[in-house]
């Protein structure tokens, strides 16, 4: 069944062709009137001779004949001069109505379509690409201790892991978000997915920190994509009253992601007898299987992605209106077989061409006038937005880091203040073949004795003697020998080098076949469990709040939630004053997650909504871009501030979520919005 079209050109009796609104008005879309030299309405020449049936050339529409050069009458853009030309508010307020009007069509379709089987696979897909960013976030605070300590890497080069993903995600959000505005968003999605997926793989193998530095960098480039094009994508294929409730549920696989990242880290990191080595040279150890592992999600969703179609509403914006169209029939004819309506039967095929060109008409011909206008309000609402991400980020992010190192230095005070020290000791022909931890021995004489086969972890000896001691497959953690005198010692297949001596004296002593690399040992490290664990907690927090955001979405308003959530994130920081103990602050990182993941799904939401179809991954992407960089420096700042003082972090976590809790308030509603 198809409806007219109201640009459909109408022959009148000198044989010319005019265009007609339906309020029976000759004029051109967005406002513009034509007048011959006698005053009478006329059309552009370019369309002259053509009938309903002949193919039209797209710029004719414009004024704008096939060699390009504009007619008399008309300027370089082909729309016709006239000093009765309407003022720019006017013809922005009636090219807005033309959208509004061409969204209502497709929403009307989409309606039509239904809510059903179609839409819960490409939840589940576009959910395992949004599970693997989760799974990215979480996998470089996991491996960061763990490659660090593997590779050797000296305290001026720690903490570049972090940054370096963050600044990849941070390049790649702005990338993929703007590419897909362009190509397309199956295909920009499926291209960053699999530059993170082998990426990722190829990490797992390097040696090198450079080199596994530079493949993080490009595997968080190639998932910093996933976000803003796994948001506005889904959104084009729901319904209005859908599309709130719907969008907060696919925020859960952010959350799945982390949970997996947690208990993958858990079960793998700690086995260090996971590994296996190729001479001295190359090293695999369990961390290596936890990149490959948690490489997988990523690969599951390149395949699921390649069975899944374009969006619909982006091929009506490139004015691919038989592509939309075959899109649109797949999601009717999948969800009212799954209703068991098999024999119903698709309709809107006439509508589909109707909304793909009146789309470019009504834009092409008021583009230069209301562009101004245009970017003016999308700056600014993209200003406030990427203030709520910048601030939502620099304390959730900051604070993220600092729980753990707080937990972490909580735990290694109370470690030091269960060392023993032993003093003065003389030791001759002993065999040391058992673990010594967290000891300190000071002016200790050892004659003839023997060091087989053992481990020392946390062990220092200070200004003490080894006196024709022999060392056999000695393996150290956070030792050291400080100002010690080694005399006639013989070391066989250790890892003691001049970095464990600091200070000490080597006298008639001979080093053979030592460990290459740093070691990496202890299997039963039970703060590397608890650690993954507190991680698990407080990732597995957020998932009440996950529940009420989806339930409550379309019903109290993404901006009642948005600034709420970020407000009440921000009172509860200053609850860590009470946190003393290693239970108290679990609790408030748990409190906290809980909190603030109702403001992450509302942003989400608002943001995918906000910005039309041919900007809303420019926009996303951007907005997200800001959010990385937020990242980085809330991982920089927080981070130098533990073990110092609680007073900065605490003030500064508050006030820039209160802050940006407030800005969201001034976001426009969309909660009934159709997409533009």
């Amino acid at each position: 069944m198809g409806v007219s079209d109201p640009f459909q050109p109408e022959n009148d009796d000198d044989g010319r062709y005019t265009y007609t609104q339906p309020d029976g008005n000759d004029h051109f879309p967005g406002g513009l009137t034509a007048k011959d030299e006698d005053g009478e309405d006329y059309a552009s020449d370019a369309t002259e001779g053509h009938d309903d049936e002949d193919e039209i050339y797209e710029g004719e529409y414009q004024g704008v004949p096939a060699d390009g050069k504009p007619r008399d009458g008309h300027d370089s853009l082909g729309q016709l001069v006239s000093d009765s030309m309407r003022d720019r508010k006017d013809l922005e307020q009636e090219r807005q109505a033309d959208e509004e009007e061409l969204a209502q069509q497709y929403e009307l379709i989409m309606q039509e379509c239904g809510h059903g089987r179609f839409q819960w696979q490409l939840f589940f897909v576009l959910g395992m690409a949004l599970m693997s960013d989760g799974v990215e976030v979480f996998v470089v605070g996991f491996v960061l201790p763990s490659a660090e300590l593997d590779m050797c890497v000296p305290n001026s080069g720690a903490g570049w892991l972090g940054s370096i993903v963050y600044l990849g995600m941070m390049m790649g959000a702005f990338f993929w978000g703007g590419l897909s505005d362009k190509v397309g968003r199956k295909q920009c999605l499926l291209i960053a997915m699999s530059v993170n997926g082998f990426f990722s793989f190829l990490s797992s193998f390097v040696q090198g920190y450079g080199m596994f530095l530079f493949c993080r960098m490009l595997s968080g480039f190639g998932i910093g994509g996933a976000v803003p094009i796994v948001f506005p994508y889904f959104a084009e294929f729901l319904a209005r009253e859908k599309r709130g409730e719907h969008l907060s549920w696919l925020c859960m696989f952010w959350m799945i992601g982390g949970i997996y990242a947690s208990a993958m880290a858990w079960l793998i990191i700690p086995h260090y007898g996971w590994s296996f080595s190729m001479g001295s040279a190359y090293q695999f150890h369990s961390w290596r299987v936890f990149v490959v592992v948690c490489a997988l999600p990523c690969v599951c969703a390149v395949v699921a992605l390649t069975f899944i179609p374009e969006s619909p509403r982006f091929f009506l914006e490139m004015g691919k209106h038989d592509e939309a169209w075959m899109v649109l029939k797949q999601i009717h004819d999948t969800n009212m077989r799954a209703r068991g309506e098999p024999e119903k039967v698709f309709t809107h095929y006439d509508e589909c061409i109707t909304l793909s060109l009146s789309l470019s008409i009504s834009l092409s011909l008021s583009l230069s006038l209301s562009l101004s206008l245009s970017l003016i309000y999308s700056l600014d609402n993209t200003i406030k937005l990427a203030i709520v991400w910048f601030t939502l980020s620099f304390g959730y992010y900051g604070l993220s880091v600092w729980f753990p190192d707080v937990i972490h230095h909580l735990q290694s005070d109370e470690y030091a203040s269960r060392v023993k020290t032993h003093n003065n000791e003389r030791i001759e022909d002993f065999t040391f073949n058992f673990t010594l931890e967290n000891q300190i021995h000071t002016n200790g004489v050892f004659v003839n004795d023997r060091f087989i086969s053992m481990k020392l972890k946390s062990v220092t000896f200070i200004d003490s003697t080894f006196q024709n001691c022999y060392f056999d497959d000695v393996s150290t953690v956070g030792s050291l020998f400080k100002n010690c005198s080694f005399v006639e010692a013989f070391f066989y297949n250790t890892d003691i080098d001049d970095s464990k001596l600091v200070g000490s004296r080597v006298i008639n002593s001979s080093f053979h076949h030592n460990k290459t690399g740093c070691q990496m040992t202890f299997e039963d490290d039970y703060s590397a469990y608890w650690v993954y664990f507190v991680n698990f907690l407080g990732t597995l927090a957020v998932l009440p709040g996950n529940i009420v955001s989806a339930l409550l979405m379309d019903k109290i308003g993404r901006l009642s939630m948005l600034g709420g959530s970020m407000v009440l994130s921000g009172i509860s920081c200053f609850f860590l004053w009470f946190g003393t103990s290693e239970s108290m602050m679990i609790f408030m990182l748990c409190l906290y997650n809980g909190l603030s993941i109702s403001a992450w799904n509302s942003l989400d939401v608002v943001t995918a909504e906000l910005y039309p179809t041919d900007r809303r991954g420019t926009g996303f992407g951007f907005c997200n871009a800001m959010c990385k960089l937020a990242a980085v420096l809330g991982n920089l700042i927080f981070g130098s501030l533990v073990g110092i003082t609680k007073a900065i972090p605490i003030l500064l976590a508050s006030t820039v979520l209160v802050g940006g809790g407030l800005v969201g308030l001034r976001l426009p509603d969309t909660r009934g919005n159709v997409l533009m």
